[in-house]
């Protein structure tokens, strides 16, 4: 089965993508031995592919998906390189080959991040709207409940980014800071921060606690574990909670009805009788004497 050659280069592990994309534009990737362009398709059961001069089919046969939870801690990035030199979240797991980060969590936040080889599940699980992620957060001073419901309702942030409207409970406050857990469907560079600066409480502490149904709340610090299968397949296709309809509680008292207004059936008139009256008699009477 033919397939996009970028892609085939990031299932063997040895490139994003992107970076696939840019190997195949220098001209260092070719199908039975001719140079190929960007968009070529290929079969890696039927097709030579070379990057570098080196064969990758065999990588690609053998090449096994893995899904891993990671907590970071501060201070690393959620990048597969950089050229400050900064420390990486996938310097934090050995021995799985290339793994790269879904999504993002800022260098100075810790908390729960995926690490994966598969390029299809990253597309699907960082850009979806329906795997909600939960944070904890921990702000500057005493926001009053009219900045956290403006919060609430979604906000323009200074980069021109408009927010969508989030969920935002109240936890425990300290004597001079206040505690939220946040729940977010999108994943705008550094939104929480943002959020909380337009309302003029800055951040102090953030940590993601749940990616969709996941929330590993005694992992330690800078640990991970392989994600299971139920896991994967909830990302992908996230459970939705059924609509809850409220039940209307039916009153033990009687329904009262309308009554309209009866009308009792007229009594039908009686019909008068058609004959003689009693001075039409007599005068007959009297009549039938004079004939007789």
């Amino acid at each position: 089965m033919q397939e996009r050659l970028q892609k085939l280069i990031a299932q063997a592990g040895i490139a994003s993508r992107r970076q696939a994309e840019e190997l195949i534009k220098s001209g260092l990737v070719t199908i039975n031995g001719e140079t190929a362009e960007l968009g070529a398709k290929a079969d890696p059961e039927t097709d030579h592919i070379k990057v570098n001069g080196k064969l990758i089919n065999t990588k690609i046969e053998h090449r096994k998906n893995v899904y891993l939870l990671v907590n970071k801690p501060k201070g690393f990035l959620s990048s597969v390189s950089d050229p400050e030199g900064r420390k990486l979240v996938t310097d934090l797991v050995k021995g799985y080959g290339k793994l790269h980060p879904v999504g993002r969590l800022d260098f100075q936040s810790e908390g729960l991040i995926i690490l994966t080889n598969d390029g299809e599940f990253t597309q699907k699980v960082a850009n979806s709207k329906k795997v909600a992620k939960v944070y904890e957060v921990k702000v500057k001073g005493l926001p009053n409940e009219n900045a956290v419901n403006k919060l609430r309702r979604g906000v323009l942030l200074e980069d021109g980014f408009k927010t969508s409207p989030c969920e935002i409970k109240t936890l425990a406050p300290t004597n001079n800071n206040a505690w939220y857990e946040v729940t977010l469907h999108e994943g705008h560079n550094q939104q929480i921060r943002k959020m909380f600066d337009s309302v003029g409480h800055s951040v102090v502490k953030l940590r993601r606690i749940a990616i969709g149904n996941i929330r590993e709340e005694k992992m330690p610090i800078a640990a991970h574990r392989e994600l299971t299968a139920r896991e994967i397949k909830e990302l992908i296709t996230p459970f939705s909670k059924p609509k809850v309809t409220p039940t209307v509680e039916k009153s033990d008292k009687p329904k009262l009805e309308k009554h309209s207004r009866t009308l009792k059936p007229k009594r039908p008139r009686k019909k008068k009788k058609v004959g003689l009256s009693s001075k039409d008699i007599a005068r007959a009477k009297a009549t039938r004497r004079k004939f007789d």
